[in-house]
């Protein structure tokens, strides 16, 4: 069987682009072509209809048949780690479940951010795309829940994104937390290689390799970049993580007191 040995789990907007450019530089790690294959996030098709804007087509850009996920690996040299990063695996529980069951060793790596920036730098990214229909950002998080009634894809899902503890217990629960290594995102973009390097120790492979870590630009279809929350979108969506953030204190043992304020 090709299937890979690791995973870039999660989450959106957290620097994984950059991540995974950087990891691909490695002689003894293969990435596919196919950034996000996606595979786990189905039991079969993804839906066809329905959803928020363009939902469609990037469901339509699932690898979701066995045989064409394993002809993504198949290239690799024999002896490198083989892996693939779909963020959204981290948020999906049935999709850790699918994970867990297929590949029993796999190690996973996510990259974790302020929810309420990651959440902003996710309604921005889509609003810039053209496919956000709300041009108020803590109007766009209070549609949420009706959003997912309605069955929008997960990028849509702002603020349950950056619930990690809740997601952190149910993947624990699921794959030894020695097989799982977390990052965050602040110290991605602050001590890059570092970071790299860490990842590099975690998969088994050679340390020093990965010089660089490049800044993962913008898709030529989003226009700008955003400045973040203000203070009042801030203070009004913290509460939303007030009682998440111990939870992944408890599986990081960060002091996260400024994703608080």
């Amino acid at each position: 069987m090709s299937l890979p040995d690791f995973l870039i789990v999660g989450a959106p907007k957290t620097g994984t682009s950059a991540l995974h450019r950087a990891l691909a530089q490695h002689p003894e790690i293969f990435l596919p072509s196919v950034k996000e294959p996606k595979y786990f996030l189905t039991d079969g098709p993804p839906p066809s209809a329905g959803g928020g804007p363009g939902d469609v087509a990037t469901w339509g850009e699932h690898v979701w048949r066995r045989d064409d996920y394993e002809a993504l690996f198949a290239p690799a040299p024999a002896g490198t780690r083989r892996g693939e990063g779909t963020v959204f695996y981290l948020y999906d529980t049935d999709a850790q479940k699918r994970i867990a069951d297929l590949l029993p060793a796999v190690r996973l790596i996510a990259v974790l951010r302020d929810p309420v920036e990651r959440a902003h730098s996710n309604w921005a990214h889509l609003r810039g795309a053209g496919l956000e229909p709300e041009a108020d950002f803590l109007a766009a998080c209070r549609a949420e829940a009706d959003r997912i009634d309605a069955g929008w894809a997960h990028f849509w899902h702002y603020v349950a994104q950056g619930r990690y503890g809740e997601q952190l217990d149910h993947l624990t629960g699921l794959v030894d937390p020695g097989r799982i290594l977390l990052l965050r995102y602040r110290d991605l973009r602050e001590e890059p290689v570092a970071v790299a390097d860490r990842v590099c120790a975690f998969l088994g492979v050679a340390t020093g390799v990965v010089d660089a870590v490049p800044r993962h630009h913008v898709r030529p279809d989003v226009s700008g970049r955003s400045e973040g929350p203000t203070d009042a979108e801030r203070a009004a969506l913290v509460p939303a993580f007030a009682d998440d953030v111990p939870r992944v204190e408890a599986h990081t043992g960060w002091d996260l007191a400024d994703w608080r304020t």
